[in-house]
């Protein structure tokens, strides 16, 4: 039995959402401040890894680079993309063990970090 897929409001607070999109529509992307001001890092674990598996598009237990670029967009259909050097940063930033995507533990480190 699938439990019906949770979105990002669900998790978080739609004007905490724009203000942290709003942050990043013109300047270039920064995962840790985007999390501190999205409400995030006062998430417990268990909550951030609930965010993880919403952006885990393809439900693989990893958001690959591909899944990366549309981050913002997971968290509201007004995200802009990441341009292909954000997404670099953003994966190079959270992949601590090097194989190319980022894991809920990765994700969840990251957020806390």
């Amino acid at each position: 039995m699938c439990a019906e897929r949770m979105t990002m409001t669900d998790l978080l607070k739609a004007e905490e959402i724009k203000k942290a999109l709003d942050a990043f529509a013109a300047e270039t992307f920064d995962p840790k401040r985007f999390f501190e001001i999205i409400g995030m890092r006062a998430m417990s674990a268990e909550d951030v890894k609930k965010v993880f598996r919403v952006l885990d598009v393809d439900g693989s237990g990893f958001i690959e680079e591909e899944e990366l670029k549309f981050v913002l967009k997971g968290f509201s259909e007004e995200g802009r993309d990441l341009t292909d050097a954000e997404t670099s940063a953003f994966l190079k930033a959270a992949d601590k063990d090097g194989d190319g995507k980022i894991g809920m533990d990765e994700f969840e480190v990251m957020v806390h970090e």
